[in-house]
């Protein structure tokens, strides 16, 4: 790590501040940090005494920021990033140490455990969604396998909401800003009844589209009818969630909370910002379709007008119901978490941006998940052992309906139409348990161990042409079920002499479950096994699970009069089987998954929190990443050294400010600001040099160059009307007009080298009015 020690001298610079914990919401009244209380690991602990690397983002702060969802929590954390997923504004790509998974398919596993109040969300499709009324986020890098389990092989991201009080009270809050945009959210806790206290919040979101749509600027080449939109990257959002508690006794409490999310609006823009050579658009190949002029339309810089063929939209409906019963006895508690989800997700997407009839896909997916938790937590031996020990239980139904279309009536052959359907049945169960045991006062040794069996199967129905004909129709049970197992350890050994300081040296292994590639359009391979169905390699094996072992050293500290809290955490982890989604857009748009690559990813991730005065608090966080494979087989060759890292930045930095500039009776005046930085990434594993005898993509055609985004926002607030206070802010964001593309699509040389780029929103202002009573 001779690199990423010798780039630590950059340290100094994160004690300028940054939005990586919440300090000012434990204590704003004192000029020490008070403590900052999670429930990372199943119970209410210190931040600073949890010896994993963790970060935590409270209620005041997502106010002051206005976040309601993932992807505005973008790079808060070191080596943490959040992105949307390309021509969608409802799917994440969650990166986590180097770790994520990109293709957003129905079958696939997200790399990063996301969760609600301890409610499993399983899929990337339609995890981006509003929560009106959050007490805070925390976010758990490394692998969390032993209490989080499946698919937390890089870390977890737990939202918890608010509780009802019991108390009658509420909040409403009105925002006005650049491109129309309207946001009206509010929360209502109504006084207890007998055992009963209830609380509903929601929150409605509009706002014009960013890119305009105008004429076709070569009316002469056009092929195809322009639909009748007049803008797309809109938003159109609702959310609302219901909460009812019941103390059903002295030791007894339920928790019921229902969920509901809609969208209906048009995604980003895919931007066209390069053809390939050598392909259908040039002319020097003799692949070349003169009636393709695609190279017209391409445009490397943000665009704000453009002319497409398709009417294309984004819509998501999301609902959920979970019931938590929690039993506090005398030495332990058991708590049961149940849970059903149910997802409707539709899309239609024009993927080359132009107004020729090149490239069109659509999906419509349906998925519900059940899920059982149950808990048992407690304390003996005089306290010096802790326990959590549990079972869990969950089942899902996913299925995704595909149409494609391709080349319109180019080319000799005309156009090309798929019909890509695939669906896939999950069950998995699992027993876990972790023992934190302090040896001696300063020492303490935590142990824990998860234990998984999964079973899947899967199903496929492709047709091609005009009209369709059936190549495959795979019902379930048409291959054998995929099964794993899976035992993942944890152990770590952490020092605390005093409660200032907290030094830990942690192990744990990591699982990302495997599968069925349901997209697949490997049909009637000869290497296929004998007995396969139809020769479908890619069905008939399913891909292997991804393993990691991770080893970490982390220092927690809290410095001159808890003024000042500087956390440090060094890892190393080694990753096996890595799953690997490589785009080939070959025949209809899919992609082909490899177990293809071992590596060894290790980092540095600092954090700072600090209180110099009365009135103001810093923040800081600053990370370094180096990632490299081990191996990488590639048509029997090692290619190790030659294809790219996807969603590995090599250095993060976030810093920021929040500061009261004055204070009286009739309320207080702050200022806050926030700086994020990501350095340049890829965004595929691509070969990193061309190969001439084998044409692939180029991961340096999909790079992002990386982006800074700078926040401002002024506030008047605790203004005092009665009972009510109210607060007056304007804000900006995006300040310095970043427009570096944050994802792209590269469709690869069975399309002609077609690239689509997706930029970040452009500077926009806004004016917001709250009230909470």
């Amino acid at each position: 790590m001779k690199n990423l020690f010798a780039s630590a001298a950059m340290l100094p610079v994160i004690l300028l501040g940054a939005p990586t914990a919440t300090a000012q919401d434990a204590d704003s009244e004192s000029i020490g940090i008070g403590d900052i209380v999670v429930t990372a690991q199943k119970r209410s602990e210190n931040i600073q005494d949890v010896p994993i690397a963790i970060s935590a983002i409270g209620s005041q702060f997502l106010e002051s920021r206005g976040i309601t969802s993932i992807d505005a929590l973008g790079t808060m954390a070191p080596n943490v990033k959040i992105e949307r997923a390309p021509s969608s504004k409802t799917i994440s790509q969650i990166a986590i140490r180097g770790s994520v998974t990109t293709n957003p398919a129905i079958t696939w596993e997200p790399a990063v455990g996301l969760y609600v109040d301890g409610v499993y969300i399983a899929k990337a499709q339609g995890s981006i969604f509003d929560v009106a009324d959050l007490e805070r986020v925390e976010v758990l890098r490394g692998p969390q396998g032993t209490l989080y389990g499946r698919n937390a092989l890089a870390g977890a991201v737990n939202l918890v909401t608010k509780k009802p009080s019991g108390e009658l009270g509420g909040s409403v809050d009105l925002s006005y800003g650049s491109y129309d945009q309207r946001r009206l959210s509010a929360t209502l806790d109504l006084p207890r009844s007998g055992i009963f206290s209830a609380k509903v919040s929601g929150q409605i979101v509009k706002r014009d589209g960013i890119v305009d749509m105008v004429d076709n600027p070569y009316p002469e080449v056009a092929l195809a009818e322009e639909p009748k939109v007049s803008q797309i990257d809109t938003i159109n959002s609702y959310s609302l969630m219901a909460q009812v508690r019941a103390e059903i006794s002295d030791v007894v409490t339920a928790d019921y909370t229902f969920d509901y999310n809609r969208t209906k609006q048009r995604p980003p823009l895919a931007q066209l910002v390069g053809v390939g050579s050598g392909g259908i658009f040039d002319p020097g190949s003799d692949a070349y379709i003169p009636e393709l002029p695609l190279d017209l339309y391409v445009r490397e810089d943000r665009q704000t007008e453009a002319s497409l063929d398709a009417a294309i939209f984004e819509r998501s409906r999301a609902y959920g119901h979970a019931l938590t019963l929690t039993a506090e006895l005398d030495t332990f508690t058991i708590k049961s978490i149940t849970a059903y989800r149910n997802l409707k997700w539709q899309d239609g997407i024009d993927l080359d941006g132009t107004p020729l009839d090149v490239a069109y896909t659509g999906r419509d997916t349906r998925f519900d998940a059940f899920s059982q938790e149950l808990q048992v937590s407690g304390k003996a031996f005089d306290n010096r052992l802790e326990y959590v020990a549990g079972a869990f239980y969950y089942q899902e139904k996913a299925e995704t309906l595909g149409e494609q279309r391709f080349f319109g009536a180019f080319g000799s052959q005309g156009g090309q139409f798929y019909q890509t359907d695939y669906g896939s049945h999950t069950k998995a169960i699992a027993l876990f348990g972790q023992l934190d045991y302090a040896l001696t006062d300063q020492f303490k040794l935590t142990l824990g161990a998860r234990y998984t069996h999964e079973k899947k199967d899967v199903r496929r129905f492709f047709a091609v042409g005009d009209p369709l004909q059936t190549v495959v129709d795979l019902p379930y049970g048409g291959v054998p079920d995929a099964k794993y197992n899976n035992f993942s350890p944890a152990a770590t050994l952490s020092w605390s002499p005093n409660q200032t300081l907290n030094v830990y040296a942690r192990y744990a292994r990591g699982f990302k479950s495997g599968g069925f590639n349901g997209e697949t359009n490997v049909f009637f391979d000869p290497a296929a096994p004998e007995g396969c169905a139809y020769g479908l390699t890619e069905l008939c094996l399913p891909y292997k699970p991804e393993m990691v072992d991770s080893y970490e050293f982390g220092v927690k500290t809290k410095l001159l009069g808890n003024r000042l809290i500087f956390n440090v955490a060094a890892f190393r982890d080694i990753h096996d089987d890595i799953q690997l989604s490589i785009f080939t857009a070959d025949g209809a748009a899919s992609s082909v998954v490899r177990n293809a690559a071992s590596a060894r990813i290790q980092g540095l991730e600092f954090e700072a929190i600090l209180r110099p005065v009365d009135g103001v608090t810093l923040n800081g966080s600053f990370s370094l990443l180096d990632a490299k494979y081990n191996s990488y087989e590639d048509g029997g060759v090692d290619v190790s050294d030659k294809r790219a890292f996807p969603h590995a930045p090599k250095r993060q930095l976030s810093l920021g400010a929040d500061w009261e500039i004055v204070r009286g009776d009739w309320g207080k005046v702050n200022l806050n600001g926030d700086l994020s930085h990501v350095s340049s990434y890829f965004t595929y594993p691509y070969a990193l040099e061309n190969d001439p005898a084998r044409p692939a993509q180029n991961a340096y055609d999909s790079r992002s160059k990386g982006r800074t985004i700078v926040n401002l926002r002024l506030a008047l607030s605790d203004v005092q009307v009665g009972d009510t206070t109210f607060e007056l802010a304007g804000f900006v964001r995006n300040l310095t007009k970043e427009d570096n593309a944050s994802n792209f699509i590269d469709m690869g040389p069975g399309f002609g080298g077609i690239l689509l780029a997706y930029y970040p929103d452009p500077r926009t202002w806004g004016v917001s009015l709250g009230a909470k009573f």
